[in-house]
């Protein structure tokens, strides 16, 4: 919740909540993510760089690189996936109609309560975005790669009044280049790690970008399931 209070001031309260899943009903989701786009706050500033830039070739090569360099254990995974990472960072597009998004809409942010009730936590980074691509990320999120789930999700959104709409590969924007920023942050936090603990935990962030990157395959298939 927001007020004006001499300025901004957030306030929360307190829910039990259950363990993160991607596997949450996705008509809820859809309906949940549809009354956060019908509240449609203008914004204007410019869009942060994570949400919509590419970590581009070179970046990529030169952290490929050192990692090798490094014994890191994913780099010859990362290295082979490149070619499918730079192909899906060209579909890269800045959105157009902005309005006030979570940008963070990952499921460690869209948690269930005991009773079934679905809260969306942390708005610390909400910001300038487009409810087309946001959707997107929701149906990649929540979607887990399934067309019919993706398609529930995508129906319930729209059902429940929500203007995003997916026309064509770069409404993938925020899902390209929020999960390659993810994984470069982890390659870079592995290779500044000092200790096994925090070199397999950021190995582990990683994996999870190597084991479902978001290619130009997962955005057709997104595509289709929203019917674009």
């Amino acid at each position: 919740m927001l007020a004006d209070v001499d300025g901004p001031v957030r306030a929360y309260a307190w829910v039990d909540l259950l363990p993160s899943t991607r596997r949450l009903d996705p008509v809820a989701v859809g309906r949940v993510l549809a009354r956060i786009h019908r509240v449609a706050v203008p914004a204007t500033e410019p869009i942060d760089g994570w949400y919509v830039e590419p970590v581009g070739a070179a970046a990529w090569e030169d952290l490929v690189g050192r990692l090798a360099e490094a014994g890191a254990p994913f780099a010859h995974r990362l290295a082979a996936l490149l070619p499918e990472v730079l192909a899906a960072e060209a579909l890269l597009a800045a959105p157009t109609e902005l309005q006030l998004c979570h940008r963070d809409l990952w499921a460690d942010n869209l948690l269930r309560t005991p009773d079934g009730e679905l809260v969306v936590l942390d708005w610390e980074n909400s910001g300038p975005a487009s409810p087309s691509q946001e959707l997107a990320l929701a149906l990649f999120e929540f979607g887990c790669g399934e067309p019919v789930r993706m398609r529930t999700l995508h129906e319930a959104y729209v059902d429940a009044g929500g203007p995003g709409r997916l026309t064509g590969p770069q409404d993938l924007t925020m899902v390209i280049a929020q999960t390659g920023h993810i994984a470069q942050t982890g390659c870079e936090r592995w290779l500044a790690a000092r200790d096994d603990d925090a070199r397999a935990d950021n190995a582990a962030w990683v994996a999870e970008y190597l084991d479902e990157p978001p290619t130009t395959a997962v955005v057709e298939a997104v595509l289709r399931a929203a019917g674009a």
